[in-house]
């Protein structure tokens, strides 16, 4: 990692602070014991006297840091002690400049910065474990980093705000985040956030300003063209400008949500599939009632609403829109207000349409216009936009049929892709099967780990991540799925986990493969499951005893000494076989 240019040095900083009062303790020290060594003096015997130069530094210097002395080496003469008198209110004067000065220092924001860059800076430098770069500790941000600590991975925050970065303090993660309040914009910030750490496995734009995270992207492909950048984009400009860098993953939480709402309403099943694979680890998913195809109203026509008209257009849903200025397209049906209002919505046709969506840029016109809506017509089908994610007591308050937080949706499709790529590509077949498929499999799923978003990771078939397997597959032995997701427990009982997708490197992958599969040297496997399956199931793969076990049932003696034991009783064993 980059060590810290000269001018962020803190003893220089300081020593540059400090160089006028130390010239001036310098200078009266200085004056003081000339005076002091030509100011006539006498002796013990009344002979005259003077002090040598050692002699009155001496005595300058404990009495002008102690304001206490004693006469040495012999009582002083008036002229002497009239010297001492104004040494001492000139050293008062120059340690009384001085400490104004330092706690002057003390309380400077520049100083308070550069040892906050350099506790920082020490402490990236000093990681020795994998960890993302996350830009940006805003809702998001904080998702970002509360779920990585659930999965255990480490993670590095650059945030501009600094009061969000004294959250992160008084947040009880189960390990420390290192965080600085800079500008992420700065390549020379991001090589100080470890960018270019050898042990840095990806960067996470997630900053509310499209430039600044564009910028980020620009630095991750030029400084670290090996790592993965996911970077948020809410402007299509901004977005393809991002691709063109080759960034690999972008995200726009309304063009995601978008993209959902469209599969919700051709396939609700394989939507809440979705939703309940791609949530956040641990938090509970409610089953919502499916979105409803008839006549829609759109509150808004910003961002957002434009992605709705389009996609429900796409999906041949007519739509009404409510807004204070008319679409460009002529042929949509426009109602002039702002939703907020029974008149608009009454216009709007509110008492005859199934749905309506809410997505203004205001929190409170949403909750206005899903409140309205829902007395003229309680059964109306309600999408809100929520902006802030602390207003989330407001919305769940109302119960929308679904919240739309831009922040949730980024973390969700942050989480998939970071925690488990193998993820992806399984999603992407969901999309792809039918409604009777998905709901087969939710049905599956949800009956075996409920409702609760579960665990889901990916284990390789290599001498690095399964050892004790890969070389059995390697003498040519055939072993079934269902062999290695035996309990190390009791392998008469299955792990609670199943696996999803099955890729191999030659592109024969199996979606859902069933547990007769054969596995092969280099298999990735995908698996749903609750959490204590991924440590019994990694137990299985890497140690040879444990893997005997589920199976064979049978355990072979642990250690070098009892396997010698062993090796020997089963020679003598087959040397008695073959004997007459």
């Amino acid at each position: 990692m980059t060590p810290l240019p000269r001018h962020h040095s803190i003893f220089f900083l300081i020593m540059r602070r400090m160089r006028a009062p130390l010239i001036l303790l310098i200078v009266i020290i200085a004056i003081s014991v000339l005076g002091l060594t030509l100011a006539p003096g006498v002796d013990a015997d009344g002979n005259p006297h003077k002090l040598s130069f050692f002699h009155a530094l001496y005595f300058i210097s404990y009495t002008a840091t102690t304001i206490g002395f004693g006469e040495i080496p012999f009582a002083f003469s008036d002229q002497q002690r009239l010297w001492v008198l104004i040494c001492i209110y000139m050293s008062v004067i120059g340690w009384a400049y001085t400490l104004g000065t330092v706690f002057a220092l003390l309380a400077d924001r520049n100083l308070q910065q550069a040892f906050a860059m350099q506790r920082f800076v020490g402490a990236v430098r000093n990681l020795r474990e994998p960890f993302y770069l996350v830009c940006g500790y805003g809702e998001t941000g904080g998702l970002i980093c509360e779920a990585l600590d659930r999965m255990g991975v480490r993670a590095v925050v650059v945030e501009l705000d600094e009061a969000k970065v004294g959250e992160i303090e008084l947040h009880s993660y189960a390990a420390d985040v290192p965080a600085i309040a800079a500008d992420a914009r700065n390549p020379e910030i991001l090589k100080f956030a470890g960018l270019t750490h050898p042990h840095c496995i990806g960067v996470i734009a997630l900053t509310n300003d499209d430039s600044a995270n564009l910028a980020i992207a620009i630095a991750a492909r030029l400084l670290a063209p090996r790592l993965p950048a996911l970077c948020r984009a809410e402007s299509r400009d901004t977005a393809a400008n991002m691709a063109s860098f080759g960034t690999r993953h972008i995200i726009n939480p309304f063009e995601k949500f978008a993209e959902y709402l469209g599969l919700a309403l051709h396939a609700p099943n394989a939507w809440h599939l979705l939703g309940w694979l791609t949530g956040l680890p641990g938090t509970a998913v409610e089953r919502h009632r499916d979105p409803p195809r008839g006549n829609w109203i759109i509150c808004g026509h910003g961002r957002f609403g434009r992605l709705m008209a389009q996609t429900m257009e796409a999906q041949a849903v007519p739509v009404t829109i409510i807004d204070r200025q008319p679409p460009p397209e002529a042929d949509q049906r426009w109602i002039q207000g702002d939703g907020t209002g029974a008149e608009a919505l009454t216009a709007a046709g509110v008492d005859r349409a199934v749905g309506l969506v809410a997505c203004t840029g205001s929190d409170v016109d949403n909750l206005s216009a899903a409140v309205t809506a829902r007395e003229l017509n309680p059964g109306l089908f309600v999408i809100v936009r929520q902006n802030l994610y602390v207003n989330r007591a407001l919305f769940d308050a109302y119960d929308a049929d679904i919240a739309v937080v831009p922040s949730q949706i980024i973390a969700h499709e942050c989480l998939a892709i970071l925690g488990t790529p193998l993820l992806a590509p399984f999603l992407q077949e969901v999309r792809q099967r039918g409604e009777a498929w998905s709901a087969a499999l939710l049905d599956d799923l949800t009956t075996r780990y409920g409702w609760s978003v579960p665990m889901i990771w990916s284990e390789r078939i290599n001498l690095l991540r399964a050892p004790a397997l890969q070389q059995r597959l390697m003498d040519g032995e055939t072993v079934r799925i269902a062999d290695v997701l035996c309990s190390p427990a009791g392998r008469e009982e299955s792990l609670p986990c199943t696996v999803a997708y099955l890729r191999r490197d030659d592109d024969d992958h199996v979606v859902m493969p069933g547990p007769d599969c054969p596995l092969r040297p280099g298999d990735e496997l995908l698996l749903i499951g609750l959490p204590e399956a991924r440590n019994a199931l990694c137990l299985t793969l890497a140690y040879e005893h444990t893997l005997n076990y589920v199976l064979t049932g049978k355990d072979l003696p642990g250690g070098w000494v009892w396997e010698r034991i062993a090796a020997h009783r089963n020679r003598a064993a087959t040397a008695r076989r073959v004997l007459p």
